[in-house]
């Protein structure tokens, strides 16, 4: 009987292997013509392809199954893989761009717009109202615009010192004018000059325009420099390349699943996201700077508007100037006697034919234009557009997902997880490089920022406190932060908090726990993981059916 027992349970050893041989021979012969064809379709050569699934021990990305991917498919696809993520980056930098070029445009044309039409109105009105004391002296009226567009555009000059030196070169030329028949040495004038501020010979116009116009400049050009230096930072950012483990997980996101047999599975919401937010890791450090720098912008247009707001201001330059003018003829006696007084009779000019009566020009009285609403417009649509961006780093991951990683609509037991089909169950990272340290996907040093990305975050930081100090109406030095690669302030790119930690590489042991479960698996996904598991029948079949045979011999052999 233990015999007869022993040869039925042999027999039943040897029918299992034999199923099992049959399940093995039947996976290793399902076509790739699924995964021929669309491997075909990115432009492949279909050479490359095998007819049928063959054992995958030389893959090195992909999870080592039964495979319709060579060790060549499988680089072609990664490197295809990473280029298809780049140009997704560079397409979402390249909208953020356009939108930021495009306000920058419009403000910019509007407010140079603005003086534009103030030099026009003073040529327009100035000759006839003012005859000579303009015409001779146009070229310091032109002079003065230049230099207003000039700090406008960011040029290192001191505004109010601007105005100081143009007010001073006019009092000499137009006191000129007004007594030629007076001789007026250097040392004579340098005497009016320094008198100049308690006679205040133009009146409360230029103490007036210097307090409005730095102002009102000061924030017009900070805005208008801030929409530049944050389409910089987007462009360079979106100049930094991917990293090596990064492109390994993009591929084991994007393609492994055609590798194995199942391209129409698309990779789980919160895989994918985990993915991108470890390639991503780096830029999404830049959020808390980049709200602080729109919101600045967002803020600073408040200065925009009412009496000392940039759009009055701008566009009444010419206005102070006429009022400066006006009240220099009228004071023309009163200034003459207290000028005499402080520095002395000058002598009379033997050249002059004497003293001459110039002809009494009459004020000129110039309306200011009501706002047309066009700065409104643009700014409300400026402010819109700048909040729609503010989480721009951070949602990234989720938009790329979505819009360009054909990422599945939920997170079930159809979807790719990385390893098969299946629910996918490590949590989702937060945001930034700290938070990567246990990221499942994507193997991130934290304690080695990107250095490029590091330097953009200050150049942010610099712009936000020039946009604070130009809401507090500061004139400040406006220093090119496009191209300055300095970034030192940011302590070396890397945080104390995170510098302190030290982190071990994740051991594969370490990784397993946190991968994937594969509890929803298909019938044909089920035969592949039964088939893999199956000793290899046509090995070990022949020695058991020996066995069997010397079995059921062994009592006629004792």
């Amino acid at each position: 009987m233990e015999l007869r027992a022993r040869g039925w349970w042999l027999l039943c050893a040897a029918a299992a292997l034999a199923a099992c041989a049959r399940g093995d021979v039947a996976s290793r012969s399902r076509s790739c013509g699924e995964v021929r064809q669309i491997y075909g379709a990115k432009g492949f050569s279909l050479s490359d392809v095998p007819q049928a699934e063959i054992s995958g021990e030389h893959l090195r990305i992909c999870p080592q199954g039964y495979t319709c991917c060579t060790s060549e498919m499988e680089e072609n696809l990664a490197n295809r893989s990473r280029a298809e993520l780049e140009s997704a980056l560079r397409d979402s930098s390249r909208a953020l761009q356009a939108m930021l070029a495009t306000q920058l445009r419009g403000m910019d044309d509007y407010f140079q717009q603005l003086l534009n039409n103030s030099e026009r109105a003073l040529q327009d009105t100035f000759p006839g109202a003012f005859g000579e004391l303009y015409t001779q002296n146009a070229q310091a009226f032109r002079d003065l615009y230049t230099e207003l567009r000039l700090y406008y555009r960011g040029a290192n000059l001191h505004l109010e010192e601007t105005l100081a030196e143009f007010w001073a070169r006019l009092l000499e030329r137009l006191f000129r004018q007004l007594h030629p028949q007076l001789l007026l040495p250097d040392d004579y004038l340098d005497c009016l000059g320094k008198q100049a501020e308690a006679l205040r010979p133009f009146g409360d116009a230029p103490r007036e325009l210097r307090l409005r116009a730095t102002r009102a400049f000061v924030a017009a050009r900070a805005f208008v420099q801030g929409l530049g230096v944050a389409g910089d930072v987007v462009r360079k950012v979106a100049q930094v390349p991917l990293g090596t483990e990064c492109s390994r997980a993009v591929m084991k996101l994007v393609y492994c699943a055609h590798c194995l047999g199942v391209p129409g599975a698309r990779p789980c919401p919160d895989y994918c996201r985990n993915v991108l937010k470890g390639c991503l890791a780096n830029q999404a450090d830049l959020d808390a700077e980049w709200r602080n720098l729109l919101d600045s912008m967002v803020l600073i247009t408040d200065k925009f508007w009412g009496p000392s707001g940039a759009e009055n201001v701008i566009s009444s330059v010419h206005m102070w100037l006429a009022e400066a003018i006006n009240a220099l003829q009228d004071n023309r006696d009163s200034l003459t006697a207290k000028v005499i007084q402080g520095c002395g009779n000058p002598k009379v000019n033997p050249q002059s034919p004497g003293p001459e009566e110039k002809p009494h020009r009459g004020k000129l009285v110039l309306q200011e234009k009501p706002p047309t609403g066009a700065l409104e417009t643009l700014v409300s649509e400026a402010k819109t557009q700048l909040r729609d961006v503010q989480d721009f780093w951070i949602s990234l991951p989720g938009t790329l997902c979505s819009e360009r990683m054909a990422m599945s609509s939920a997170s079930d037991d159809r979807c790719w997880n990385g390893m098969a089909k299946g629910r996918y169950l490590p949590e989702v990272m937060g945001d930034g490089l700290a938070n990567q340290i246990n990221n499942p996907e994507v193997e991130v040093d934290i304690t080695k920022p990107d250095m490029t990305i590091r330097q953009q975050i200050m150049q942010l930081k610099i712009m936000t406190n020039r946009l604070r100090g130009a809401y507090g109406g500061n004139d400040v030095d406006f220093q090119d932060a496009s191209d300055d690669g300095s970034g030192s302030g940011s302590g070396g790119g890397c945080l104390d908090d995170v510098c302190g930690r030290r982190v071990s590489k994740k051991s594969s042991s370490s990784r397993i726990p946190l991968t994937h479960a594969l509890p929803g698996l298909s019938e044909r996904e089920g035969q592949k993981t039964s088939a893999a598991s199956c000793p290899r029948a046509h090995t070990f079949l022949p020695i058991l059916l020996l066995a069997l045979v010397l079995a059921a011999a062994g009592p006629r052999w004792r």
